[in-house]
């Protein structure tokens, strides 16, 4: 079974990136339109992915705490970045490194989601440590 990740990424472009990291890691993807569907989408998902700048998305972060969340915005917006981790958010991280971070991160979750259905193959550790956290966002 491969690794299951819901995204609400409106954005056309962003969009068209997530979907070919996803394909190319094997991993199943779900695009909602907005934040009310991700707390229904999110039930089986392994990882959720999530632009901080879409209305809703903060208020829904609370509804989504059983599952691994990723947020991303734009590095000048401070604020939101913190209270998207400060929400529950489980990693923030600005728009560039996400997008530079996302196949890798895709590929990780692809290998952990192989080593548990496999109990001989190595585990992948995907952790907050290997993406930028909110610790890693300067304070003003």
């Amino acid at each position: 079974m491969s690794a299951r990740v819901v995204a609400l990424v409106p954005d056309l472009i962003d969009r068209s990136k997530v979907e070919a990291a996803a394909k190319a890691a094997g991993v199943e993807l779900e695009m909602v339109t907005g934040a009310a569907g991700l707390g229904r989408a999110a039930g089986e998902a392994d990882l959720v992915i999530v632009d901080l700048g879409r209305p809703g998305v903060l208020d829904a972060l609370g509804s989504l705490a059983q599952v691994r969340t990723v947020g991303f915005g734009s590095h000048v917006e401070r604020d939101l970045l913190r209270a998207a981790t400060a929400a529950g958010c489980s990693q923030v991280m600005a728009r560039s490194a996400f997008f530079g971070r996302l196949g890798d991160l895709f590929s990780r979750l692809s290998q952990a989601e192989g080593a548990q259905a496999g109990a001989a193959a190595p585990s992948a550790d995907i952790s907050s440590s290997e993406v930028i956290g909110s610790e890693n966002i300067k304070k003003s």
